[in-house]
């Protein structure tokens, strides 16, 4: 092929989890060509897929491809939707434009990665090639290592690593111009592909709640920095404050990238804020490590780090299961979280815990079953993150908080929700109640609830479990299993009921 025509080809940019034009390396590269480009976005059929996005994620990634989509128009071109196996969608726009390069960035999740290696296959087949650019992450997932070169499974480790490699390159600048192609390019409908709630609509009033975009996640970003970023050591855990970024679901379309949020913050935050904004960069590389552990361990997200943990004698009670996600398990702090996030497909991290812990602990239901749920309902529901937060929980996984560590949910709530405010925020049955009582309402005395309009049983349900009942029946199991851990889980099932 001369090399005049191959300038003329346009290179098919592949969009998946970096919808912005900001620091997107595979986007730069075909922006600064000359060639005309062809943006494309391919929605896997959920049944190749074994994670499918779940349906707060499906509202999120409508909004982000509108948003996506005015980005691209503005500078000339428009994003093609194609639905199917990336696989012949490629193909046949390889065999529709003449291009002879598809761009993509690269991901952790192994499926991903497996799709990634039948695309190259084909593209090869066709003459043509897969360029597969780094830019999700701060590092290559290969790249930060032990000394003897393995993955690391300790977080302060894998952290000291990382400081040790930072600053992060200089953000690239978004493309001013995208050539498009003059002949027209077939597109889906983002409608027909339904996204959106079929009903009924819980998503009624999540725009007011949130911006999916890029010019979101800068927004979302410019304001924590303004508004929370001083303070936000100690003000992260506190959970009747807006202290935390809530730029996780940015983060998870790749919507903005990490090294600019790390730029963006380094040059905004105050000299006396330092201190937080460390503890914001911890964060971010939290993230990294929950990615750096699903690439070298691709099984995270269905079976546990530590094997003997797939013998453990779990309870299987449906009831219990849905009293939680409905968030009416008669503790305050749990069922706060819950309703929270059904709400707004959002939880603050330290609720996540708490929750978490009360599932897997209290409940002694299976780690997977609550992974489940979130992966639903969370705008942010990040593979790596999800799988090994909810195994860090459980004790099950790397550097895990180990299962004998059960969180009080009273205790919880009386610490970072002192005065009761985000309880009644969500749970406005107990809204009366006085903060005495606010995260144990069982306790208050007769005419305390019905001053309050509190029915114990009614208005409000009472605990499903006795905090220290379960705490002791989880520490029973749990010592029996360690004692004997490949003993058949059916013989520990009658200790396991609730």
């Amino acid at each position: 092929m001369s090399q005049a025509k191959e300038t003329a080809n346009p290179i098919i940019h592949w969009f998946r989890k970096d919808l912005r034009l900001l620091d997107n390396p595979a986007l730069a590269e075909a922006g600064k060509s000359a060639r005309p480009v062809v943006p494309v976005y391919i929605l896997e059929d959920a049944d190749s897929d074994p994670w499918p996005p779940g349906g707060a994620s499906r509202w999120w990634l409508h909004n982000s491809l509108l948003a996506l989509n005015r980005s691209l128009e503005a500078r000339g071109n428009r994003l093609i939707l194609r639905r199917g196996q990336p696989k012949e969608i490629l193909q046949n726009l390889v065999t529709e434009t003449g291009a002879t390069t598809v761009h993509v960035t690269r991901l952790t999740e192994p499926h991903a990665i497996e799709v990634e290696s039948e695309v190259r296959t084909v593209l090869n087949n066709l003459g043509a090639k897969l360029k597969v650019f780094d830019g999700n992450l701060l590092f290559p997932p290969e790249s930060v290592r032990t000394k003897n070169g393995e993955p690391y499974k300790v977080f302060t480790l894998f952290y000291k690593t990382c400081l040790k490699k930072l600053p992060p390159p200089v953000p690239l600048s978004a493309p001013k111009q995208l050539p498009r192609m003059k002949q027209p390019i077939r597109s889906d409908s983002l409608k027909e592909w339904k996204l959106l709630p079929q009903g009924p609509d819980w998503s009624t009033d999540w725009l007011d709640m949130w911006t999916p975009g890029e010019q979101g996640a800068f927004l979302r970003l410019d304001s924590f920095l303004e508004q929370s970023a001083t303070g936000y050591g100690s003000k992260r855990d506190r959970l009747d404050i807006a202290g935390t970024s809530k730029l996780s679901p940015h983060f998870h379309l790749g919507e903005i990238s990490p090294r600019t949020c790390w730029h963006r913050s380094l040059a905004s935050v105050k000299p006396e804020s330092q201190d937080d904004l460390k503890s914001f960069f911890r964060q971010i590389v939290w993230r990294e490590f929950s990615h750096h552990l699903l690439y070298h361990w691709p099984t995270f997200p269905e079976k546990p780090f530590r094997p003997e943990f797939e013998r453990f004698p779990w309870a299987r009670n449906e009831e219990a299961l849905r009293l939680w996600q409905q968030g009416l398990t008669g503790y305050p702090i749990v069922d706060a979280g819950m309703r929270e996030l059904w709400a707004t497909g959002w939880m603050h991290n330290r609720v996540r815990m708490i929750a978490a812990s009360f599932l897997v602990k209290h409940l002694l239901i299976p780690w997977q079953d609550g992974a489940a749920w979130f992966w639903d309902t969370l705008v942010d529901a990040d593979l790596a993150n999800n799988s090994v937060s909810w195994q860090w929980v459980a004790g099950c996984g790397v550097d895990a908080a180990p299962f004998f560590r059960i969180f009080n949910p009273i205790l919880q709530g009386q610490k970072f929700d002192p005065d009761g405010g985000y309880v009644r925020r969500w749970v406005p049955e107990l809204a009366s109640l006085p903060n005495k009582y606010i995260h144990q309402p069982w306790t208050a005395p007769e005419h305390v609830l019905e001053d309050s309009g509190i029915f114990l049983e009614n208005s409000y349900p009472l605990p499903i479990v006795n905090h220290v009942a379960a705490r002791n029946r989880a520490l029973n199991i749990f010592n029996q299993f360690r004692q004997f851990p490949f003993h058949n889980s059916i013989l520990f099932a009658a200790k396991v009921r609730i």
